[in-house]
């Protein structure tokens, strides 16, 4: 289950990053193509932060689709399922664009 590590990681960023206040909420943006299971996700992430400045915060996840280029045509459009192929011209050789993040967009944050 790679949600444990990843929650991890969020927590530790989060903590770092509150410097001592109480964080009241995470955002994440995830892309499709990271293949995280999103309950999986919030039970690892409210594990890992018992006992942090993260601890009771709300975890918000915004999927990000799949977006992509065709090399061969130039089209550009959203991949909707696998196998990843460009929906104008049926072409396998494409340039991901978008779906591939995995980041803490946004902390909220108790003031001192």
């Amino acid at each position: 289950m790679h949600e444990l590590a990843i929650a991890d990681s969020i927590v530790q960023i989060a903590d770092r990053h509150a410097n001592g206040r109480r964080v009241t909420k995470v955002q994440l943006k995830v892309g499709h193509l990271r293949q995280v299971v999103p309950s999986a996700l919030a039970f690892s992430f409210e594990l890992v932060a018992q006992g942090t400045s993260v601890e009771g915060a709300e975890l918000e996840m915004e999927e990000v689709p799949v977006t992509g280029s065709c090399r061969g045509c130039g089209v550009e459009s959203r991949l909707k399922e696998f196998p990843l192929q460009c929906r104008a011209c049926g072409s396998d050789d494409l340039r991901v664009l978008e779906g591939e993040e995995l980041f803490v967009e946004s902390l909220e944050m108790e003031e001192v």
